[in-house]
């Protein structure tokens, strides 16, 4: 759990600056469960150039609480929490002195969005946060005022999440929350988990990933875990301490975050993905008429494999679909070994290339666009599906027929300016493999869209 924070001060000297505003939105990794926002009365000046840059004054400040009055609520929000703030040192900081001040000593694991940033935004130009988030395309309002920066902040970490393929913050946080044993037990873990699709984790003490898996219901899963009486189920509860997830919104973005993790993390009682996950191919030739061919060959027999398959059974299943809906001919695909005439022709559905009645020109193109229908062939591509939330999207890149990454956006114009797309993009390994998973996915299910884009 965390603790999202920001606090606006009076300037001055060093630790004797006043807090005039505070905002802490508890955060489970997913969404905001609890939140606190308050003017607060410092007693002291306000300096000049701080007006100026917050809008905050003496006067809106001098009916709001004394910090002594909203102690109690910060300690309760912030309780069994890591804070998280864009530089966190200096809010942490600020926090301390006040809670000094009256005695108490106020202790939180801290994490920093400005280092965190800086370890995955490598590319970055600036790392203020108005710079940082604008370059995400991640709108903020109320710049320089408690809420408006924590709620940007709260974007800004959630994609940093999203972008943390290795969990280092997961685990970093872990650590901190779970120094001794924990507590919890497994009907608790359970409790807490969503019944949404998305990718879990199970952590051991050491907050290590043992086992990663895809799922459309995160809570059901992990809960058959929990129960199954197998080996392999009894060591996973035996060591997990704490299960963690990041909801995907659809199924794709499911399925490439497990197999590109699975092979970056490799948890010990998870089944890592062989090195090629298909056997068969879809192979273009021309026959002596001149009609294209769809032929099924075993992949590495094939020059220029057309369509990537996991089997035999697959891939005719998918030829004898194309020609069905493209008007393909079911002698010409080697479907039907009738010695004249297909019974597609018979039927209305072959326009007679088996007996070659049909414009080759013609029939070659509706092969090349059933061929085409599902390919990530493109030069640069966004597939686009449902999102985490209400209002969000996620969107798959392509450039060059090979996957780049996914990302998660509300606004049209973060994926219609290119730079910013690419900013907000978690990059992923282009492999024959994440191509095979993508189109074997769209042969099989709908999208919202698939959009060409320019530069």
């Amino acid at each position: 759990m965390y603790a999202i924070l920001d606090i606006e001060t009076t300037g001055g000297k060093f630790n004797e600056e006043g807090i005039t505003e505070i905002a802490i939105h508890k955060f489970d990794g997913q969404k905001v469960v609890d939140k606190f926002i308050s003017l607060v009365n410092p007693e002291k000046e306000i300096q000049p150039f701080v007006v100026k840059l917050t809008g905050i004054n003496s006067k809106m400040l001098r009916t709001a609480p004394k910090f002594y009055e909203v102690a109690k609520r910060i300690i309760e929000i912030t309780e069994d929490t890591v804070i998280v703030a864009h530089n966190a040192q200096f809010d942490y900081r600020i926090l301390r002195t006040e809670f000094r001040r009256l005695g108490y000593n106020f202790e939180r694991k801290t994490l920093c969005t400005v280092d965190l940033s800086k370890l995955l935004l490598p590319d970055a130009e600036s790392y203020s946060l108005g710079k940082l988030v604008r370059s995400l395309g991640i709108p903020v309002s109320d710049r320089h005022r408690a809420n408006g920066d924590a709620l940007a902040t709260i974007k800004l970490f959630k994609l940093l999440l999203a972008k943390d393929s290795e969990k280092i913050i997961i685990k970093d946080t872990i650590r901190k929350e779970t120094q001794g044993e924990l507590s919890e037990k497994q009907l608790d873990i359970v409790r807490d988990l969503p019944n949404n699709i998305g990718v879990f984790y199970m952590h051991n003490k050491d907050g290590d990933i043992i086992h990663l898996s895809k799922t459309s219901d995160i809570k059901k899963k992990v809960n058959q875990i929990f129960t199954k009486t197998s080996d392999k189920s009894r060591k996973i509860a035996k060591e997990t301490k704490k299960v963690t997830y990041e909801l995907t919104g659809n199924e794709l973005v499911a399925i490439l975050k497990e197999h590109e993790e699975l092979l970056k993390i490799r948890p010990k009682y998870s089944i890592i993905p062989k090195k090629r996950m298909y056997s068969h191919a879809f192979c273009k030739r021309i026959n002596e008429n001149g009609y294209i061919v769809i032929e099924i060959k075993p992949y590495r027999e094939c020059e220029e494999p057309l369509a990537l398959f996991n089997g035999v059974f697959s891939a005719k299943n998918y030829l004898y679909k194309i020609t069905q809906e493209f008007g393909l001919c079911e002698k010409v695909n080697g479907i039907s070994e009738a010695r004249n005439n297909c019974s597609g022709y018979d039927a209305g559905t072959c326009k007679g290339a088996c007996i070659n009645k049909e414009d080759v020109e013609e029939y070659n193109n509706r092969v090349i666009a059933a061929i085409s229908k599902n390919r990530v062939n493109g030069s640069k591509a966004l597939v686009i599906d449902k999102g985490r939330e209400i209002g969000e999207q996620s969107a798959i890149l392509i450039k060059n027929g090979s996957l780049v990454g996914f990302g998660f956006y509300d606004l049209n114009y973060q994926i219609n300016n290119i730079h910013i797309l690419e900013s907000i993009i978690t990059p992923m390994n282009g492999t024959h493999d994440a191509n095979f998973l993508i189109e074997s996915y769209l042969r099989k299910k709908r999208v919202l869209k698939i959009m060409e884009i320019n530069d």
